[in-house]
């Protein structure tokens, strides 16, 4: 990070990034060629690793490119109001906070896993507590992504 000074590494600072976001772009790379998505998340965090639950469809172009090369690149950030103070454009800038994280996409077989990162999802992206029933889960893929290689970042006005 070349902005050491925008760096955000207390855990609950990088929570709250996580609670208030919810689009994860998700970096794939297919057959030599950059493919990126938008996607629905959950997530588990610890004081060193971030655990990042995806749903899916069970087949499609995602599925078909993970199978393949499982290596991603995740970023979830925010935008906020733009600062124009100073004289000149180049003195322009734009709030945000962010998290950029990389790691190996995998999929979860396990059913208890599998209602626990689907009841994480929902519960991140509508605030609701659900539960799902077997059959439910099984109907569609989940993959998650471990890691300890992220970095936070934000500029706050």
């Amino acid at each position: 990070m070349r902005r050491k000074d925008r760096a955000v590494t207390d855990t609950e600072q990088i929570r709250s990034i996580l609670d208030n976001i919810k689009t994860c772009r998700l970096a794939m790379v297919d057959d030599g060629r950059p493919y990126v998505i938008p996607l629905s998340y959950g997530y588990t965090l610890s004081e060193k690793a971030l655990t990042v639950y995806f749903h899916s469809a069970k087949s499609g172009r995602k599925i078909d490119v993970l199978k393949k090369s499982p290596s991603v690149c995740m970023e979830i950030s925010t935008e906020g109001e733009p600062n124009f103070s100073g004289g000149n454009a180049c003195e322009y800038g734009l709030y945000y906070s962010g998290i950029i994280a990389f790691g190996n996409a995998e999929f979860v077989y396990d059913y208890e896993e599998k209602n626990v990162a689907l009841k994480l999802i929902t519960k991140h992206q509508s605030g609701v507590e659900t539960s799902f029933t077997e059959a439910q889960t099984e109907t569609v893929a989940v993959l998650k992504v471990q890691t300890t290689d992220f970095t936070a970042k934000a500029k706050s006005g």
